[in-house]
């Protein structure tokens, strides 16, 4: 391993790491721009042209916010809780394919962290971890409150977990491998896996609204009944890595959709433009960034227009609904999967 790739790696880390950052900060500003065109209002337009600087702003507001920690809470866990949420977040980006390679004095560069063969493991095991820091957030604030949406939490990932792990076993079965660079791969062109998994992606795509916690799943944080959930006694930038690590994660299940379903970075008649492969790797990566952004779109787009479920209806929708068509979809893809391996 040269030093050359070592320095290239730690690049490609720290563009990734700015680029989510960057991505959550705008990503709040967007949502309140997409509510107030929703509501038929202007959203923020004071801070800078168009309100560009309103992420400055709220970030210098969280900086300089009290620190605040209940007398009775666990310091330690307090401490961990939205660290670990904010770095579970960071994490899950290390394997998504961001394009194709680059080519750069005769050597070839990949645009892609860690090309390992289970991906797709990785990815999900680093996403199962990250309820732990809701949970600690919760439990360490000693406050019922904050215990309960750190629970509702626990009780809502695992039931959603389920049902969208065997919309992915469908992918697994038909591409025949783990890594996420051979199953976009596998979707050259227009070759995109929602053609033949639309169950599968409607599955997968509403759990992934439950996974970040977003409306109208948003129960963990629900303000009518638990005041702020998980988050209530946080405050300045403890509150703000809570904040922050939603907007990334809603960010990688994005691109996580738009990786597994949509392609990832193949676009259309690539082949047929005529254009050197570098240039071709980067119209990829400006590809999947506006498949990534659409779908942060559609996150943002259905909390401004559907309700909050009531507790019970969100989990015996995880549990009747999801998981029975997610079921069903794994069986019949495998049957297919089997006949048209036998040549039926």
């Amino acid at each position: 391993m040269n030093i050359d790739f070592i320095l290239y790696k730690l690049l490609f880390a720290v563009i990734i790491l700015m680029l989510s950052l960057v991505v959550a900060m705008y990503a709040t500003l967007a949502e309140r721009k997409v509510a107030g065109f929703f509501q038929d209002r202007l959203g923020p337009n004071r801070a800078g042209i168009f309100g560009l600087l309103q992420p400055v702003a709220d970030g210098v507001k969280l900086f300089f916010k009290e620190e605040f920690m209940p007398a009775k809470a666990d310091k330690v866990l307090y401490i961990l809780g939205p660290c670990l949420t904010m770095l579970v977040a960071l994490l899950s980006s290390a394997v998504i394919p961001w394009g194709d390679t680059l080519i750069i004095g005769g050597k070839e560069f990949a645009l892609q962290m860690a090309d390992v063969n289970i991906g797709v493991l990785y990815t999900f095991a680093v996403v199962s971890i990250g309820v732990y820091g809701v949970m600690i957030g919760g439990w360490a604030s000693n406050n019922k409150y904050a215990l309960m949406g750190s629970v509702r939490a626990a009780s809502q990932m695992i039931s959603y977990e389920l049902a969208m792990s065997m919309s992915i076993v469908t992918i697994v079965m038909t591409s025949g491998s783990l890594s996420l660079n051979e199953i976009v791969s596998q979707q050259h062109g227009m070759n995109w896996n929602v053609f033949t998994q639309p169950i599968g992606f409607v599955v997968f795509l509403i759990c992934a609204f439950a996974e970040c916690n977003r409306s109208p799943f948003d129960l963990p944080e629900c303000e009518t009944e638990l005041i702020g959930g998980y988050h209530t006694e946080y405050s300045s930038m403890k509150l703000g890595f809570y904040l922050f690590s939603e907007y990334i994660n809603m960010f990688i299940a994005s691109a996580m959709i738009s990786t597994l379903y949509f392609g990832g970075y193949n676009f259309p008649f690539m082949n047929e433009l005529g254009l050197s492969h570098n240039w071709i790797s980067i119209i990829g990566t400006l590809v999947l960034m506006a498949k990534i952004f659409f779908f942060v779109f559609v996150f943002m787009w259905v909390r401004w227009t559907l309700p909050r479920f009531r507790y019970d209806q969100l989990m015996r929708f995880g549990w009747k609904g999801l998981m029975p068509w997610a079921f069903i979809n794994m069986i019949v893809t495998g049957f297919f999967y089997m006949l048209i391996k036998r040549g039926f």
